[in-house]
């Protein structure tokens, strides 16, 4: 072949791409042409070196690239004529994936902090390499015409990078420059009122070196930060954001601080500064007492009683130099109020955040959608995430073979964590984060999420996936679109969804065979009428076998069970016949009336969950709270507990019997747990005699299943496998087997709706 027509796929747009092709056809001694379009980049080429070129365009792309495809096709000959060239896009149906915002790269880094160059102390300095990209894009094909940039009128000097393609800014969306850019300004309070300084950055970091609180704008939505080694500072932000104990994440101005408080492997130093920049949770460097302890220098009420701390690196340039300024590490959490959306507008910020900052570090680019800060943990040698925002939406993963041609389907999530997932012509997209849906603000901005993508990707569903629960707020989404649009329903199991969730994530064909679901969570709606939460299901993506369960218990109270612990514990000691010991731990509780609604039935569902054991052990050992103030709270002071016994020596666990009923017991564990207690047995061992034996017997009971069964692999799942103690726990004792496990997709709720687009996808395809 002479001439050709390439089409390129994947996330190829606002990173650099097409001078990448440019120059690489210029080296290559070929004619023609590249543009972008709504399905990604096309070229046009001819010349003698066609098959090295389509090689490169797969080995060698720009740092932020994905290539998924590069099919070539023979064309006719091009006319006569020299050289290559970039021209304008064309406008098409969005079938390209968009970049997620990505940060600060080392050459634009290097260039802030030069007093030398033009972008000097330049807050929003950015190339095709680096910068804001989902956070501020409005339409696709990505132009800057199509984002928040668009007000923004190109300086000469600027326009020439723009129009050069051998600059690393050539058609940076983004770019900018003090000349024509966006503008940083500091104002006191929520008025308005500017401060008056040459340099807000600089003025900013000084308040908050004298215990000011500060509301940041950023990327995808505005920050509150404090000096993170003022205890007095942390303490005002807890009181006025109304979260008493939930960590607060870190931003340290580079590595060598973090590392001076934590633990820091290679694996994780490579997710730390890699281009998405998530929260990565890492272990304190002084390990102190087995409830936790605050590394050296940093205030106890960042993180009370954990074993780890979440730290990022700045995320932007303007976050680099706040950082440079105030010279150590800052509390750098939500600008909201704890539950709410964050704030992107200015307005709304000044509005929100007046009752929490004192200071508002304020810039003129617009935010097109709010996103959170991603969360990662290493675990098992693996980068997870636990919260997929910032930096890692709106990138698309590939539907498992067999699944590509299936209808397009918009899957709506469950409750807790949000998410959507769009599929279509072999691709799924997972939203980013959007929350929590019992709270208003956040339903209402789950419900633009949805018309956002929708008309950002052109996406037009043929199914509509959803939970099985009947009152989820994201049900009545997905019901109320099927009336509008007169799209069917697909329902689909909260725990057969966590599972064709990880599947899907691992590639597992739709013609793979059957595999062995663990599921481990708070609550799913089960078909059967009861909460589910501690499940082995034999599944293919179509459909689930339950093999087993652990015996479930009542929660007593229903949906207040899960904010309050001791309920849980009441639950299952009377169930395991120790009803003396929950009168003699509880006796501060009204047990009586509780129990009465449990034997009338009362507001009292039966519930296999996993997080409500955890739950019920931390109250037996004393370190949950009467209620708690945010989902996790005593599962997270259980793990910190146990977490320094683990390696210390093989410690006897605490077994669940299998019961003929397909029924992991939990009484002997009980009876176990209360004799050690009695015996006056450490508190930390407990708690890893607990982690240890609930691994073992999760283990033990997956392996005989998938035995029995023929399944060739087990996949973990579910919210209570984010816990590393027990991850780490159940992978040792499954030994060589093989297993499916989440890293991009997180295993909480926030990859449910992954799950739901695969099975009403894989519903649909026959077979």
């Amino acid at each position: 072949m002479k001439t050709v027509h390439i089409r390129i796929r994947g996330q190829v747009q606002g990173v650099g791409f097409r001078p990448f092709v440019w120059r690489l056809a210029r080296e290559l001694g070929l004619r023609g042409t590249v543009r972008n379009d709504g399905e990604g980049v096309w070229i046009h080429a001819a010349g003698e070196n066609l098959n090295a070129f389509a090689r490169a365009l797969w080995d060698q792309a720009p740092p932020l690239a994905r290539v998924d495809s590069v099919d070539v096709s023979p064309t006719p000959e091009l006319p006569e004529g020299e050289g290559f060239s970039i021209i304008a896009t064309t406008v098409g149906s969005a079938r390209t994936g968009v970049t997620p915002d990505a940060m600060t790269c080392p050459a634009c880094a290097t260039e802030v902090l030069d007093p030398a160059d033009r972008r000097f102390a330049y807050p929003f300095a950015n190339c095709t390499h680096c910068g804001p990209r989902f956070s501020i894009v409005e339409a696709i094909p990505y132009d800057r015409g199509s984002t928040t940039m668009a007000g923004f009128r190109l300086c000469p000097d600027c326009r020439k990078e723009y129009d050069d393609p051998d600059d690393r800014r050539f058609h940076a969306q983004p770019i900018a420059c003090p000349s024509c850019g966006p503008k940083a300004w500091l104002e006191v309070g929520g008025s308005g009122r500017l401060l008056d300084t040459p340099d807000p950055i600089t003025a900013a970091a000084a308040h908050l070196r004298e215990g000011a609180i500060l509301a940041i704008k950023g990327i995808g939505g505005f920050h509150l930060a404090c000096d993170a080694r003022n205890e007095k500072a942390v303490t005002r932000l807890r009181v006025r954001k109304r979260r008493p104990t939930k960590p607060f994440a870190l931003m340290a101005p580079d590595l060598g601080t973090i590392t001076h408080h934590a633990r820091v492997s290679d694996q994780e130093a490579q997710t730390l500064a890699s281009p998405a920049a998530p929260i990565v949770l890492l272990e304190i460097r002084d390990e102190g007492s087995a409830l936790g302890s605050t590394a050296e220098g940093i205030a106890p009420s960042v993180a009370p009683e954990q074993w780890a701390l979440g730290w990022m690196l700045p995320t932007s340039p303007l976050h680099l130099l706040l950082l440079r300024a105030f010279g150590g590490p800052l509390v750098m959490t939500s600008g909201n109020l704890s539950g709410e959306p964050q704030a992107v507008d200015n307005g709304e910020a000044r509005e929100k955040l007046a009752p929490f900052a004192d200071l508002f570090l304020m810039h003129d680019r617009p935010i097109a959608r709010r996103l959170d800060d991603s969360v990662a943990r290493v675990v098992a040698g693996r980068a997870r995430l636990q919260r997929r925002a910032r930096g890692y939406a709106p990138e698309t993963l590939p539907l498992p073979p067999g699944l590509e041609k299936a209808p397009a389907v918009l899957a709506h999530g469950a409750l807790l964590k949000s998410t959507l997932c769009l599929t279509r012509e072999g691709e799924a997209l997972l939203s980013h984060h959007l929350g929590d849906l019992d709270d208003t603000l956040t339903a209402e901005e789950y419900a633009k999420a949805d018309r956002d993508y929708a008309e950002l990707m052109d996406h037009r569903p043929d199914v509509l996936a959803h939970d099985l629960h009947p009152d989820y707020p994201s049900t009545a989404q997905a019901e109320a679109r099927a009336r509008e649009t007169g799209l069917p329903l697909e329902p689909v199991q909260h725990h057969h969804a966590h599972v064709a969730a990880v599947m899907a994530e691992n590639g597992w064909p739709l013609d793979g065979g059957t595999v062995l679901g663990v599921a481990l969570d708070g609550l799913g709606w089960g078909p059967d009428d009861t909460v589910w939460g501690g499940e082995f299901l034999l599944c293919d993506y179509r459909d689930f076998t339950r093999l087993a369960h652990l015996k479930p218990v009542p929660l007593p109270g229903g949906g207040a069970a899960q904010s309050e612990p001791w309920r849980n514990l009441l639950a299952h000691l009377d169930a395991a016949g120790l009803s003396k010991d929950a009168d003699r731990l509880l006796d501060r509780h009204p047990l009586a009336p509780l129990r009465a609604a449990i034997t009338k039935g009362v507001n009292s569902p039966l519930s296999s969950s996993c997080g409500r054991l955890f739950d019920a052990v931390a109250a037996a050992l004393g370190i949950a709270p009467d209620k708690q103030s945010h989902e996790g709270e005593a599962a997270m002071a259980l793990e910190t507990l146990a977490r320094p016994f683990m390696d210390s020596q093989r410690l006897p666990h605490y077994h669940l019997p299998l019961d003929a009923g397909g029924r992991l017991d939990p009484a002997p564990l009980w009876r176990a747990l209360m004799d050690d207690l009695g015996r006056g047995v450490p508190r930390g061992i407990i708690a890893a005699r607990f982690h240890r034996g609930l691994a073992e017997s999760i283990a033990e009971t997956a392996l005989t299943l998938a035995g029995t069964h023929a399944a060739r692999a087990i996949a973990l799942t579910g919210g209570c496998l984010q816990n590393a103690t027990l991850l780490e726990g159940v992978l040792e004792a499954l030994g060589n087997f093989r297993t499916l496990t989440h890293a991009l997709v997180p295993a909480n709720d926030g990859g449910l709706s992954l799950g739901q687009a695969v099975v009403a996808g894989a519903r649909r395809c026959g077979g």
